[in-house]
């Protein structure tokens, strides 16, 4: 008779703090659609109310088709970091809620680009695509202060430990952030990690 056994599993529960604006640009499906900055942020499904979704850390945790924490911390062997973060690191809720000072952040409305109440304002620049051209672009912001809170589990694997995983969000929150333009916006400091 076979004999079943889980992994060992630790879990974590982060608070981050954001050190600067977070902007969103959520992607339509494809390359034609473009959506109004209303529609480029996350929500928690039926509300108003903002969320960045678990994938999104993931992504900042381990994507290789984009900047991430394992390209920044993994040195050499950044790939199978990348791997082990995507396949030993889970992330709950789906949908985590932005919050200020503990209280959700809910969208209402843009007057002018911003939104007094929620203090999500649109950021209008202009990219520059390959020979030059002009790419303008409008992207809801966030204001600080916000935080995100949420829970890590990770299961025992050869590559990434509690420590390499604290040092990835710590690191990767002062040099990278999350949301869209990170680097220059999504920056984040670790307050709690239990």
């Amino acid at each position: 008779m076979l004999q079943k056994t889980l992994p060992d599993i630790l879990e974590i529960k982060v608070k981050l703090e954001g050190l600067g604006d977070i902007m969103f640009d959520r992607y339509a499906g494809d390359n034609k659609t473009q959506l109004s900055p209303e529609n480029k942020m996350y929500f928690i499904k039926g509300s108003q109310t903002l969320c960045l979704p678990a994938l999104n850390l993931q992504s900042f945790l381990s994507a290789k088709n984009t900047t991430s924490v394992s390209k920044m911390v993994g040195g050499k062997s950044w790939g199978a970091m990348a791997d082990a973060m995507l396949s030993y690191v889970q992330i709950s809720p789906q949908e985590i809620p932005l919050t200020r000072n503990g209280v959700p952040i809910v969208f209402h409305s843009f007057s002018n680009g911003y939104d007094q109440t929620s203090g999500i304002y649109i950021h209008k620049s202009v990219a520059r695509l390959a020979k030059g051209i002009p790419n303008p672009k409008e992207r809801p912001t966030v204001e600080t202060p916000w935080e995100l809170e949420f829970n890590l589990s990770l299961m025992k694997n050869d590559t990434v430990d509690e420590t390499l995983l604290q040092t990835a969000f710590i690191k990767g929150g002062l040099a990278m952030g999350l949301g869209t333009f990170r680097g220059s916006f999504g920056k984040f400091r670790v307050t709690a990690w239990e």
